[in-house]
This record gives C-alpha cells, structure tokens and sequence, in this order.
C-alpha cells in the first residue's frame, strides 16, 4: 500500500545570513516574531500586513496555524 504525505509550504526560514538566523517569513526579511509583537499589541493582521507588504496574507495567516498546531498538539 503506498503511503501519501502532506507536503506543506516553506513558511519560515532560519539562515545564519539572513538576520543572524532570526526565524523569518520565508523569501523575506520580515522576522515572524514581528507579527507576534503586533499581535501582542493589541494591532490588526491587516496593520502588519500593510507595514510589510512582502508578506502575503496567506503566508501570515499559514504560520499563525502552524503556531497554533505546535502549542495545541501534545
């Protein structure tokens, strides 16, 4: 029986060149927790979003669920 696997999409990428190897958004230099500190702040998605437009919102919203995925999964 062969066995299929999800692939999922490069979200962030950690190179010791990029940002001294800061977890980044990947093909950016947008520092993940960045988006967090927003968050934190009290500031919308669209308000990072529109402060780093080399961020889709698709990207932004992919690494908040895989986030959430790694804090819920046991």
């Amino acid at each position: 029986k062969r066995r299929q696997m999800m692939i999922k999409p490069l979200l962030i990428q950690r190179s010791k060149d990029v940002l001294g190897g800061t977890p980044v958004f990947f093909g950016t230099r947008v520092p993940v927790g960045t988006l967090i500190d927003y968050l934190e702040a009290g500031d919308r998605l669209d308000d990072f979003l529109k402060d780093y437009p080399s961020v889709s919102r698709k990207q932004a919203l992919n690494v908040l669920e895989l986030l959430k995925e790694k804090v819920l999964t046991k």
